[in-house]
């Protein structure tokens, strides 16, 4: 009996090696160079896109959100815990939303090696009778930690998890927007369409490293892709990303370096809300630096219907979707803490030539959707069967820093421009400031500038605000039988300083 239960036991992992052996398509292991991913993107998109069935074990197939969230990671068993390196990985286990599987390799020198997925890695919160598979099934993605705020505890630095989205965050912050790999189709009347993160090969840091390196391969109906994320965490996490498409079909309504946020209300654009709270949203504005050097701030807004827009402009120095209000009294939560939710900034590295930035932002009537969307479409189309690499940057934190003397948009305020008129007149009001002071403090107020493609606009008036040491622009706004009018204003002084180019899209509720 005894030897009849060995060889059962023996045949049984003898298959539970094939099974694992045969679900290892990209991230296995062997040689590994800084082309590997890149090789296989390319032999990838010479094959018609299909998907390998990969059905969840029965025993976790219908998760619950409280049952996969019982579902965690020992922190022991962390990748280089018992290694002196300044960083650890934590996977994530399959389940609930995050039904497909992610292929995860180590990589130490030129060698890549297979992170089979173990049942004794995660602990199961013994309030739920479900069983974890004991078969290779993959991980759902994966997260990785350093000590970011005190030396003594080890901090989530990064996620990678769902289709291609990732996020990070800087020093004392909470989580709050997500990046992409790479968006497809957002807004368009077919649909969606989301590429996955399929695989990643994450590089073992040295003793003293301040960066990790993650690869990523990227498949869709459309295109794949490799990438390279450097990661360097600080009170400003950078990543410097380098990535290639190899499209499967031409790609007009293609978006780089996307950002996924919230915005459900804030001073500007509250008719319709019900809330305790003064503002509730992971960003509030849009901040661009064109190629002209001018920079151009655009309030976000939650629409009565979808609402997409692009700004044309060629190799622009930097976009991204900015949490400025950094008050805790404008936000009166003491859960979410919007207040420290990072910004993310992204700078082109090279010449990324004429497009357009586009914002796209949704409808929502409530703060767990995340409806707002921003991305550098190029004007050209990336056409099937061509390699397209471009690099960029991330930095997620605070947002760039101006110049001694700039003046930027700190805050966007509207409200009913005369309660007994019966003309749906609004009344804006604009805020401006010097976050870094200089000594030479302009002796004259700025002359304002106002321009509305429909309605017209009256009462301009630019006044001192002593209370932020800047400067309140106001003026009303008469839509007239219009239902949507692009406002911009500008300010200019007489020193010539840099001030921001407020913009604003007036939509009908």
């Amino acid at each position: 009996m005894y030897r009849t239960l060995l060889a059962s036991l023996l045949i049984f992992s003898v298959t539970l090696l094939q099974q694992a052996a045969a679900a290892v398509q990209f991230a296995k292991t062997g040689e590994f160079s800084r082309d590997t991913v890149q090789n296989i993107a390319r032999e990838l998109a010479k094959r018609p896109f299909k998907t390998v069935p990969t059905p969840v074990p029965e025993s976790i197939k219908n998760l619950t959100y409280d049952q996969y969230r019982a579902i965690r990671y020992r922190p022991e068993k962390a990748i280089w815990a018992e290694d002196a390196v300044p960083y650890r990985m934590q996977m994530f286990h399959r389940g609930f939303y995050y039904s497909e599987p992610v292929e995860i390799a180590l990589v130490e020198g030129d060698q890549a090696t297979h992170l089979a997925y173990d049942p004794e890695q995660f602990t199961l919160d013994n309030r739920f009778e479900f069983n974890l598979p004991l078969e290779d099934i993959g991980y759902a993605g994966l997260r990785l930690h350093t000590p970011l705020n005190k030396p003594s505890v080890w901090d989530e630095l990064v996620v990678f998890q769902g289709a291609s989205y990732f996020r990070s965050l800087g020093r004392d912050q909470v989580y709050g927007l997500s990046a992409r790999g790479l968006a497809l189709k957002t807004g368009a009347a077919e649909g969606e369409e989301f590429p996955v993160f399929k695989a990643f090969w994450v590089e073992k840091p040295s003793n003293l490293a301040n960066s990790v390196v993650v690869h990523a391969l990227l498949d869709s109906k459309s295109v794949t892709g490799a990438y390279r994320f450097t990661i360097r965490p600080g009170v400003n996490t950078v990543m410097d990303v380098q990535a290639t498409l190899f499209p499967r079909v031409n790609l007009t309504k293609v978006g780089l370096a996307p950002g996924t946020s919230m915005y459900y209300f804030s001073l500007n654009g509250r008719e319709q809300i019900d809330d305790f709270r003064p503002e509730v949203h992971d960003s509030d504005g849009l901040l661009m630096v064109n190629g002209r050097g001018e920079r151009l701030w655009r309030p976000l807004a939650n629409p009565a219907s979808l609402q997409i827009s692009a700004f044309l402009d060629t190799s622009p120095i930097g976009f991204g979707l900015i949490q400025r209000n950094r008050n805790y009294a404008q936000y009166q939560d003491l859960e979410a803490h919007y207040e420290k939710r990072p910004t993310l900034w992204v700078e082109p590295l090279g010449d990324w030539g004429r497009g357009a930035v586009v914002l796209t932002e949704i409808p929502t009537n409530a703060e767990i959707h995340d409806n707002i969307v921003a991305f550098w479409q190029p004007a050209e189309p990336i056409a099937a069967g061509s390699q397209y690499s471009y690099s960029y940057r991330l930095t997620w934190g605070v947002e760039p820093r101006l110049q001694p003397g700039e003046v930027r948009v700190q805050a966007t305020r509207s409200g009913r421009a005369d309660v007994a008129s019966a003309t749906p007149r609004r009344l804006f009001v604009v805020d401006y400031n010097i976050p870094v002071p200089s000594d030479d403090k302009p002796s004259m107020l700025p002359t304002a500038r106002l321009f509305s493609s429909a309605g017209t606009t009256r009462n301009l008036v630019v006044r001192e605000n002593p209370v932020n040491n800047g400067y309140r622009v106001s003026f009303e706004f008469d839509p007239q039988e219009e239902t949507l009018s692009e406002l911009r204003l500008e300010l200019h002084f007489d020193d010539q300083r840099p001030a921001e180019t407020w913009l604003y899209r007036w939509t009908a509720r």
